[in-house]
C-alpha cells in the first residue's frame, strides 16, 4: 500500500514549571497508508496527542521528520504549513468546537469560507456533507439543539466537506456514550472505504480498535506495540 504519511524519529520534549523536562515523544516511526484507518492508542499523557498535533503540522517535533506524499513538512514555512492544513488536511477534536449562534449547515458552510471554496456550490456542497452523515433533516438546527452524537457528526461533515487527504481526530468519541461512540468510528470507517479519506485518531478506548487497520500502541512517549487487522472491503 502507498504511504501518504511517514515519520521518522520523531521527538518531543517540554520544559515543566520546576524546570525539569518532560519527554513527550522518544525516537517515533511509522507508516500511514492512503485509504488507511489509523489508531493512535494509548492512556492519558502516552504521548498520542502531541503526535497526532506533529503529524498534522499543528506542532514541529524537536528532531526528526514528518512526510505528507513524500514532502518533509517540517522544511515548510508557517505559511506553507497553513495552507497544507488548510487545502489538504481536517480535523475532528472531542470538543467540537461549533459555532453555538450557527446551525449545523452554517457551520459547515462557514468552514468551506475560510478554506477560500467559491462561493458558488458552497452551500451545496454543505448541504451533501451533512446528508452523508445522516444529518439531512437536521441541518437547520443549531448545536444546542443537537445531540452529542449528532454535533460529532456535525464536525465530521466540517472536516470532509473540504475533501482533504487525510482527517485527523484527537479522541473524537471520548464525550460520547458507547453505542453513539462506535457509530461514529464506523462513520469514519466509511469515509475510508467510500470516499477514500486516510483517518488518523487517537483513543484510549480498546472497543474502537476493531475498526481500525493499524493500531499503534503508545506508552511514554514511545511505540510499544503495532498492531493491523484484517479488515474486510
Amino acid at each position: 500500500m502507498e504511504n501518504i504519511l511517514k515519520a521518522e524519529h520523531i521527538s518531543r520534549e517540554f520544559a515543566v514549571g520546576d524546570g525539569s523536562i518532560v519527554h513527550a515523544l522518544t525516537d517515533i516511526d511509522l507508516d500511514v497508508g492512503k485509504k488507511e484507518l489509523a489508531c493512535l492508542r494509548g492512556r492519558s499523557g502516552s504521548g498520542k496527542t502531541t503526535l497526532i498535533n506533529i503529524l498534522g503540522a499543528l506542532d514541529r517535533p524537536d528532531s526528526g521528520n514528518v512526510y505528507f506524499l513524500g514532502e518533509d513538512i517540517g522544511k515548510l514555512s508557517d505559511a506553507q504549513r497553513d495552507r497544507l492544513r488548510r487545502e489538504k488536511l481536517s480535523f475532528v477534536f472531542q470538543s467540537v468546537a461549533l459555532i453555538s449562534t450557527m446551525t449545523a449547515l452554517e457551520n459547515v458552510e462557514f468552514s468551506l469560507r475560510l478554506a477560500g471554496h467559491p462561493i458558488q456550490g458552497r452551500m451545496k456542497r454543505a448541504k451533501e456533507c451533512l446528508t452523508r452523515v445522516g444529518l439531512g433533516k437536521r441541518m437547520d438546527h443549531r448545536p444546542g439543539e443537537l445531540s452529542g452524537g449528532e454535533q460529532q457528526r456535525v464536525a465530521i461533515a466540517r472536516a470532509v466537506a473540504n475533501k482533504p487527504e487525510i482527517i485527523f481526530a484527537d479522541e473524537p468519541t471520548a464525550a460520547l456514550d458507547s453505542n453513539t461512540g462506535t457509530a461514529v468510528l464506523a462513520l469514519f470507517r466509511e469515509l475510508v472505504h467510500d470516499d477514500g479519506i486516510t483517518v488518523v485518531m487517537t483513543t484510549h478506548d480498546e472497543a474502537m480498535m476493531q475498526l481500525a487497520d493499524v493500531v499503534y500502541s503508545l506508552g511514554d512517549g514511545k511505540i510499544t506495540d503495532i498492531t493491523r487487522n484484517d479488515i474486510p472491503l
